[in-house]
């Protein structure tokens, strides 16, 4: 069926086009999604750039159609041909030691040998690509030898240096007459290939053999071991060694040059199941959740640098077999594993992200750090998974999931079951309570904490936030959950309006709290180079602030350093005490300004006492009609009375006033309620 035919019917809404003949078509470019090719033969067909969501190609041959085969074999058989010329004329070199009485023909003789025998020994040990490198170590060399040979004109470093030459160049004769072998054998029946080329091979260097009158016995077997070693070298790199896997991405390029090409297609949710996939084309297509199953010669397409460039991987497709197998640290992302067995499985840090796992074993599975965004888990079984850290997020399907329990964190000698869930041993999760519990709440932000948290910072990113989404959205983000991670880890969980985007709302809370944070710790260092003050309090004051159990009252008692109060004309003998929201110093404070000071200290006061009383006022309301038993509790009341602050001018002009006037100190002493220190961390940023 031609190509145009074939779009016309898609036009007309057919869909149907299995076991139809698509020899050498081309679709480049089109959209053919959700049709169906299955047991059509699609080989020297061009997919490039086409769209093929949803389409089927079960039990569909692809590959090279017969006229590239011919192509193809003639090439290696040319190839193979200039190899045995090489073959032979090495052995001829190498009798030389027995066929010549003169001296210099046999030290040319042994020198080729030694050379020649030293490379085979790299070949078969590390593989032809260290050889190569060698033989052009050995030509490098020549090259200067061939400079002191005609300078001197000697007859023997001559030798030496053609010598050398030859025998490097027969090596990597050798290396190209493999890589031909395998694409032979990639091309076409692998049997067929080898003893079709060898025979070649074989017959060009008799015939050279026999065309050399001083030929001998050794010659030949000489000849015949270096084919040899070549048909040996094409087979190894056809089974995957890793010494020679140039050699094999080189054969299945030159392959695939004719064959089937889905070159940057869009392959979303095809199935290619039972599919004859030799000599394809896959570079940058689009695989995401595309079915492999029980392919044949999948590891003999050009799979580009997705998941299917993992051998591993391509027999994980193919046999639907993972268990106790190692997964760690891959990009999988998009994989299709419906139905796969990965059982005892190990994916630490590995990317699932948009992965099929319906219906897949998990039991026991190490899902530690595993990213599971947009990854469908339905039906699967996590009994007994590990999923320390792991990366879910609403769009992670969590349907129907067979779970009678989990754990948090990977065993070890002390722990072997570490933070099993349910934590009572004789009881397992009812059905669907496991994926309500892990499941992330729709419309939160997670924000996490590694390093312990600067509250002060956070509580001014925050509200900024908050005053930015409420002005946009009319609602207000919440603070759902504090977790303590441990070791100053921190995790924070905010619901955030259903407009607002989630990765949106993370982004700029960082873009906010870091350069903060930053500037803050850079304003200690300064000043710790004044005072006893050491920088590595920094982090140790941070996490120190972290403890859950009454964090937000403390939060800036320890690490806040009023550096616009230090009067920077003289510190002479200044003795700084750090430790509180201020700085004392204990003179070289000229009689002016403390005359001055003295003078305003009624004033002063007054506006101090004026404004802690509207606060105290405030806090006393709010704290009779909402609930401040949890740190989220206050946090909510204390964002209240500083909303009421921001949006009262003249009130927010006394508080700015009695903080320059008196101090945070001063101020707070004036107020007598408990949230006073959680209240004052926020409002200090006013001054």
């Amino acid at each position: 069926m031609k190509a145009n035919e074939v779009l016309e019917k898609y036009a007309a809404e057919e869909r149907d086009f299995r076991r139809t003949n698509l020899r050498g078509q081309s679709f480049q470019g089109e959209d053919l999604s959700g049709a169906d090719f299955s047991e059509a033969d699609i080989r020297g067909a061009n997919f490039k750039n086409a769209i093929l969501r949803e389409s089927k190609f079960c039990k569909a041959k692809a590959g090279l159609q017969k006229r590239w085969v011919i192509v193809l074999l003639l090439v290696s058989w040319i190839t193979s041909g200039l190899s045995g010329i090489i073959f032979s004329l090495g052995g001829e070199l190498v009798a030389l030691m027995f066929d010549s009485s003169d001296v210099e023909p046999q030290v040319f003789s042994w020198i080729a040998l030694v050379v020649i025998i030293v490379l085979f020994a790299v070949i078969l040990r590390q593989g032809i690509g260290r050889a190569s490198a060698f033989a052009f170590a050995l030509a490098l060399a020549f090259a200067v030898a061939l400079a002191v040979a005609l300078a001197s004109a000697s007859a023997f470093a001559f030798a030496f240096a053609l010598a050398v030459a030859l025998a490097s160049a027969f090596a990597l004769a050798v290396a190209v007459a493999s890589a031909f072998v395998v694409a032979l054998a990639v091309a076409v029946a692998s049997t067929v290939a080898f003893a079709f080329v060898v025979a070649v091979a074989f017959t060009v260097a008799s015939a050279f053999v026999v065309a050399f009158p001083l030929a001998s016995g050794f010659a030949s077997a000489f000849t015949v071991a270096s084919a040899l070693l070549g048909a040996y070298l094409s087979w190894r790199a056809l089974k995957g060694d890793p010494r020679d896997a140039w050699i094999r991405t080189m054969a299945i390029a030159f392959a695939a040059t004719g064959g089937t090409s889905f070159y940057k297609a869009d392959l979303t949710d095809a199935d290619f199941t039972g599919a004859i996939l030799k000599s394809t084309d896959l570079r940058e297509a689009t695989i995401t959740r595309t079915c492999w199953k029980k392919t044949i010669k999948l590891d003999q397409a050009r799979p580009g640098t997705k998941y299917l460039q993992y051998e591993n991987i391509r027999q994980l497709l193919i046999t639907e077999q993972g268990q106790n197998k190692n997964f760690d640290r891959l990009d999988l992302r998009g994989i299709n594993l419906k139905g796969t067995n990965l059982q005892d499985a190990s994916f630490i840090g590995t990317e699932l992200n948009r992965a099929n796992l319906q219906d897949a074993n998990l039991f026991r599975a190490k899902l530690v750090q595993t990213s599971l965004e947009g990854a469908d888990l339905t039906r699967a079984t996590l009994t007994g998974a590990y999923i320390e850290d792991w990366g879910i997020s609403n769009t992670t399907k969590l349907i129907e999931i067979d779970c009678d329990y989990i754990f948090l964190k990977l065993p070890n000698k002390n722990a072997p079951d570490p933070q099993r869930r349910p934590a009572d041993q004789e009881r397992n999760f009812e059905p669907g309570e496991f994926a309500k519990l892990a499941q992330k709440i729709p419309n939160t932000v997670d924000l996490i904490f590694k390093d312990g948290i600067d509250w002060q910072t956070f509580l001014k990113t925050f509200q900024e936030l908050r005053v930015r989404v409420e002005s946009e959205t009319g609602e207000l983000p919440v603070i759902q959950t504090i977790e303590n991670k441990g070791d100053g880890a921190f995790v924070i969980r905010v619901k955030v309006p259903e407009e607002v985007d989630e990765a949106e709302y993370e982004r700029k809370f960082w873009a906010k709290y870091k350069p903060m944070l930053e500037a803050k710790d850079r304003k200690i260092k300064l000043l710790s180079e004044q005072t006893e003050f050491y920088s590595e309090q920094i982090e140790f004051i941070r996490k120190d602030n972290t403890r859950l159990i009454g964090v937000v009252e403390t939060m800036a008692d320890k690490e806040t350093i009023r550096i616009d109060k230090i009067d920077k004309r003289d510190q002479r003998g200044a003795k700084f005490n750090v430790g509180g929201n201020y700085v004392e110093r204990a003179d070289s404070v000229s009689s002016q300004q403390s005359y001055a000071n003295q003078n305003n200290y009624e004033e002063a006061d007054k506006n101090i006492a004026e404004a802690a009383a509207e606060i105290q006022q405030l806090l006393n309301q709010l704290s009779q009609t909402n609930p401040t038993t949890t740190s989220k509790e206050k946090m909510i009341v204390v964002s209240e009375v500083v909303d009421q602050i921001e949006n009262n001018p003249p009130l927010k002009a006394k508080v700015i006033n009695a903080l320059k006037a008196g101090g945070v100190e001063a101020f707070k002493e004036a107020i007598n309620h408990p949230l006073v220190n959680v209240l004052m961390a926020m409002i200090e940023e006013l001054t």
